[in-house]
């Protein structure tokens, strides 16, 4: 039996790909490309192609004896999704329809769904719970949360079980080096901070340093892209043994600064890394971290890259070895 990845060839799909292969999973890769990276897909069968295109999907299912779907693939960029919100809802929302509808002609009923913790908005509580309110402040968000309805809906009429993961920051890079993160434009805060310490850019903006933290710039909860991949593949094993479904935040549990990821990321590369303090973005929560107990409760799921330090080591491995992202490979 085979596992369909779609968005395989982007940044967390790619090194969930590597962790399923690594637990001697039968892997089928689907990406448009758009914004992924056929390099960062070794092994397994990939198809180029996009899920909206229904003929595409049918022959993807037809070749292959799908178990179940393990789903990335979705525009990402909150500011983005502000601009151009249709781009959103056709992208992800439609994408989304036409794959569950195939599944269910072809008797998948299982899918693992990349969520995000931007369904949550501006939290009341710190830390998040899954139990906790869900009002997102933009497209990126609301298109997520529509996905994540869509599957519970889908469960009641058909019988489909789903798995929605909301994460926090993924950071950080496959041990071995050879995948990490390479998004065009870039828009994480850790990989901006690394660009700095390459020469690629003059210095690092914080958006504010006036919220009520400690020393006045947000604090994020950042996971390690393995630490999220593990979890994927547990939440394939959980559908598999209890035909149930579920929705689970992923985090470390810990929130860092800012100043605290920059300064950090300085005694890693050794580089300066000049700031430039700048306005407050809009919509910009003081604090998001994430109650993970849910998932170490019921999918035996455990965060094992702890140290912000480690998962910013392995991050500037990669960013050292191809300072040019994929291009360099």
């Amino acid at each position: 039996m085979t596992i369909l990845v779609t968005g395989g060839a982007g940044y967390i799909g790619s090194h969930t790909v590597a962790e399923l292969l690594h637990r001697g999973e039968e892997v089928v890769v689907v990406d448009s490309l758009n914004s992924g990276h056929k390099a960062a897909v070794s092994r397994g069968t990939f198809y180029k192609g996009d899920l909206r295109d229904r003929e595409f999907l049918e022959g993807v299912f037809k070749k292959h004896d799908i178990e179940a779907v393990i789903h990335f693939a979705a525009r990402s960029l909150v500011g983005e999704s502000v601009q151009i919100p249709l781009a959103y809802y056709d992208n992800n929302l439609l994408a989304s329809h036409h794959l569950v509808s195939a599944m269910l002609d072809h008797g998948v009923q299982k899918i693992v769904f990349s969520s995000t913790a931007a369904v949550y908005g501006k939290p009341k509580q710190i830390p998040i719970r899954e139990e906790d309110p869900t009002v997102p402040t933009h497209p990126y968000g609301e298109t997520k949360l529509a996905m994540e309805k869509m599957f519970r809906w889908c469960e009641q009429a058909y019988g489909l079980k789903s798995v929605s993961l909301r994460y926090f920051n993924a950071a950080g890079a496959h041990p071995e080096g050879e995948i990490g993160e390479d998004h065009h434009p870039e828009t994480h805060l850790i990989p901006i901070i690394l660009q700095v310490a390459l020469g690629q850019r003059d210095l690092i903006g914080i958006f504010g340093d006036d919220y009520p933290t400690e020393d006045g710039t947000c604090i994020r909860d950042y996971i390690h892209v393995m630490d999220l991949a593990r979890a994927h593949w547990l939440a394939l094993e959980f559908l598999r043994k209890h035909q149930q479904s579920g929705v689970f935040n992923l985090g470390n549990g810990r929130g860092f600064s800012v100043k605290q990821v920059i300064e950090t990321a300085r005694e890693v590369t050794g580089h300066p890394i000049p700031t430039e303090v700048r306005p407050r973005r809009a919509g910009d929560p003081a604090v998001l971290v994430a109650s993970s107990e849910k998932a170490q409760r019921v999918l035996g799921w455990k965060s094992q890259y702890h140290d912000l330090k480690t998962v910013i080591k392995s991050a500037w491995q990669w960013h050292q070895a191809y300072p040019r992202g994929y291009a360099d490979k």
